[in-house]
């Protein structure tokens, strides 16, 4: 039996679209998702399901136990389909937004770290509002000390380090994605995750690739070198 998933309403009026019509209303969700390399989050239904197993069986749709280039291009047609809600051909700054604080507000970069809760998952222990406001201060002071290199945005949830990675298939940075540029983050981002070249990826390989979520992050020292998974500039003219 699936489990209710919390929604609330985290601000009334956030931000107001382009174009002076309706407000953009921020839709709070519980549970930790899985977002996938082209931005979709995957929320568990039941205590415990593996929302990355969910996605993978999803888009490996001929069920060989592979992922192909040619399969996650056809599941970034099929969430471009989604995101595109006028049918224009692209996604403009309105549903970029929409996606940003309605389909998947977890990637708000400024967003805390604390992990939510899974469906059925007990709720914390209810501390003091001294210890509670002192745990606050000490967490954003981590915050601001790793800003650098600890994950940010969607990347907290998702495979590769792209914060916002519906955003990032624009390519000619105009502002607006079309669906040949997110076909085209669909074949890079899968060369990102075959890291072996060998042309199709297991669920296994890529089960070895999700970030632990936590809010202490690691140390550096300044000339480490960044060894994060990226996203690669579009080339130039």
């Amino acid at each position: 039996m699936p489990f209710a998933v919390l929604m609330f309403l985290a601000a009334a009026q956030a931000s107001t679209s382009s174009d002076g019509g309706s407000p953009i209303v921020v839709t709070g969700r519980g549970g930790v998702p899985f977002i996938s390399p082209l931005g979709e989050p995957i929320r568990a239904r039941t205590p415990n399901e593996d929302t990355l197993a969910r996605w993978f069986n999803q888009v490996d749709r001929n069920h060989d136990g592979f992922l192909t280039p040619d399969e996650l291009v056809a599941d970034a047609e099929r969430y471009f389909a989604m995101l595109d809600t006028n049918h224009d051909g692209e996604i403009d700054p309105d549903e970029l937004a929409r996606y940003e604080w309605q389909v998947a507000p977890e990637i708000q970069v400024n967003s805390r770290l604390r992990r939510a809760r899974a469906p059925g998952e007990p709720a914390p222990k209810v501390e003091s509002e001294a210890s509670a406001d002192g745990k606050d201060q000490a967490r954003q002071r981590r915050q601001r000390n790793n800003a650098d290199y600890g994950l940010q945005g969607a990347a907290r949830y998702a495979l590769l380090n792209l914060p916002e990675p519906v955003a990032a298939a624009d390519a000619d940075l105009n502002r607006a994605v079309t669906l040949p540029e997110f076909k085209q983050a669909a074949l890079q981002r899968f060369q990102l995750l075959d890291k072996q070249h060998a042309g199709r990826l297991t669920l296994q390989v890529l089960e070895a690739m999700k970030p632990v979520l936590t809010a202490k992050q690691p140390k550096h020292r300044e000339d480490d070198p960044d060894e994060r998974i990226g996203v690669p500039l579009p080339p130039g003219d």
